[in-house]
């Protein structure tokens, strides 16, 4: 398995919703990238993983994938109402 890094962008978004309340593991992060419950396309060969956070909101992870490793960029919380439609 590649390895997966966080860019530091995505680590400050870790802290900031950590100080609003919503503490998010890396391990939980890793496995979104991992085994995502939807996978979707991003611009400029991005790719959006998500994966339930709760009753009423999912966790999207914004990701580059490289030879070596894959980066994930950003990531943030949405409302299932939103994501979950097919």
């Amino acid at each position: 398995m590649k390895e997966i890094r966080f860019s530091e962008h995505s680590q400050i978004k870790i802290e900031l919703l950590a100080n609003h309340g919503l503490t998010i593991e890396p391990e939980f992060i890793i496995d979104v990238v991992r085994s995502p419950d939807r996978l979707e396309p991003g611009e400029e060969d991005k790719q959006i993983a998500q994966k339930r956070l709760d009753e009423t909101r999912v966790l999207r992870v914004v990701y580059r994938e490289f030879n070596a490793f894959i980066l994930i960029i950003t990531l943030y919380p949405g409302r299932r109402s939103r994501y979950e439609k097919n």
